[in-house]
């Protein structure tokens, strides 16, 4: 476990006085009896049971639905500070847009040695059937969850990117709309930026990218890979949100070459399509031929600009974990500017040198898969046991290149609501960002990952996690 004692915390710093941001909330804190704040935690949780919001967690012999637990205590996050996340943040989502089509183009960033050409070629993440391949308006990532972890006041590390398919933001909008039915009199005390229109400016900007055939009002669908995919909720949800339809690859077929979804009045073209499967059950003709979630030949239409795909085809090869330890490298390249959020340090275990050092030093580091996600697949050396370390350096050995290691971050924390009152537990941070050929769109905070259990580094909600509102406040 590790020790939050002298860590960062968001509410009090260092010290015992409450910081700026967190003033007014504190003040109201202060007045309010602790019996009915445990009594509305509670009430938030049957909301959330009522609601139906839930995820599937994998690797019982059927999924196991459960609750995200769910903090009423908000993080808050200054205006200031959130004005310098969003700079970092757009600046780096257009880096990988930019590095995304060289990759699929011309490759001018390997052929200057900026990246060995084998991270590319052998990475299952690439997808060769991508190259020479312009998605409309020149966008790959329409949808980035950028996962954020801070160590101070003025100190963020962006974690992780993800690309491919960013979940989480109806877990942010759930949050929001119950603190506000719960607590109306804190958000007239306390000016917080809004971000209840995100449903709206998703469709906005998926819309923008409808490709050049669509003359009128775009069509936009989600396409879910079913009720049992752990993310279902998010994806019925936002459709329902934006007021588009829910289509599974049986309610699609390839008809006048474009890509129609079946309806009661007949087969409708489809101009953009959100997609939530992974790129190797998108498409059975040119991808894994055993899956019954894709459509078979959406490829070739895709190809031949009959449909936006959201995010492309492809886009994994930017949020994997070995490109990530090249991102001050990818920013500077394609921006001519240094990264304003930092990295943390990695160590590619596919690199002799580091993985000795690696080896030597796993009680102290992180070590993940290259292509994990979720918190799996990955070890968190001061919280592991001799066993588990044993066992992880046999997997490490074996495979080097499927792992990165990085330290073991001083993570800030944020108070929950304990029986006993407030107590601090370590967070992280996926801000949301909507990607057009004329537009970037961050929605002002995003969604907070808490770990529950006091000393845990681990936030995913796969792992014991939770998740807490979070609070822009107004200039």
């Amino acid at each position: 476990m590790a020790d939050t004692t002298g860590c960062f915390d968001e509410m009090t710093g260092k010290g015992s006085e409450a910081r700026a941001p967190y003033a007014d909330y504190n003040g109201w804190f202060d007045g309010e009896d602790l019996r009915e704040l445990r009594k509305k935690s509670a009430e938030a949780e049957s909301f959330f049971r009522r609601t139906g919001i839930t995820f599937n967690v994998y690797g019982q012999a059927e999924a196991d639905e459960r609750l995200i637990p769910f903090d009423i205590v908000p993080r808050i996050i200054s205006a200031r500070e959130w004005a310098r996340l969003t700079k970092g943040i757009e600046q780096r989502v257009r880096a990988i847009n930019a590095f995304l089509y060289d990759i699929y183009h011309r490759q001018e960033i390997l052929r200057a040695g900026r990246i060995p050409r084998e991270l590319i070629d052998r990475n299952e993440a690439f997808l060769p059937q991508m190259m020479g391949v312009a998605p409309p308006g020149g966008v790959y990532t329409h949808i980035v969850g950028t996962d954020l972890v801070r160590t101070g006041e003025d100190e963020f590390f962006v974690l992780e990117d993800n690309a491919r398919t960013p979940s989480g933001v109806s877990y942010m909008l759930e949050n929001r709309e119950t603190m506000l039915q719960m607590f109306p009199e804190l958000f007239s005390r306390i000016k917080v930026k809004p971000v209840q229109n995100y449903p709206a400016e998703l469709r906005r900007s998926l819309a923008a990218c409808a490709p050049s055939a669509c003359t009128a009002d775009p069509t936009v669908a989600v396409l879910t890979p079913g009720i049992h995919n752990s993310a279902y909720f998010e994806h019925a949800f936002l459709a329902d949100q934006m007021g588009v339809e829910l289509v599974e690859g049986h309610d699609l077929r390839v008809t006048n070459g474009r890509i129609a979804m079946r309806t009661t009045e007949g087969y409708k073209p489809i101009d953009v399509l959100y997609r939530r499967v992974d790129d190797d059950f998108l498409d059975p003709l040119n991808f894994n031929p055993d899956s019954m979630l894709g459509v078979p030949g959406i490829m070739d239409i895709y190809r031949a600009g009959g449909i936006t795909i959201a995010n492309a085809p492809g886009t994994g090869i930017s949020d994997d974990k070995a490109i990530y330890s090249y991102m001050p490298d990818i920013v500077e390249f394609y921006t001519g500017e240094k990264a304003i959020l930092k990295n943390v340090p990695t160590w590619r275990c596919s690199e002799p040198d580091s993985l000795a050092y690696v080896l030597d030093h796993l009680a102290e580091l992180v070590v993940k898969e290259v292509h994990g996600s979720g918190g799996y697949g990955m070890l968190v050396g001061p919280a592991a046991s001799k066993k588990e370390i044993a066992a992880f350096r046999t997997k490490l050995e074996a495979k080097p290149s499927n792992y990165i290691a990085q330290p073991t971050l001083s993570l800030s924390t944020c108070p929950i609501l304990t029986a006993k009152g407030l107590a601090p537990r370590h967070v992280d941070l996926r801000p949301f960002v909507l990607m057009s050929s004329d537009k970037i769109t961050l929605t002002p905070g995003g969604l907070t990952r808490v770990a529950l259990k006091a000393g845990s580094l681990v936030v995913n909600s796969s792992q014991g996690g939770g998740t807490k509102d979070t609070w822009v406040l107004e200039e």
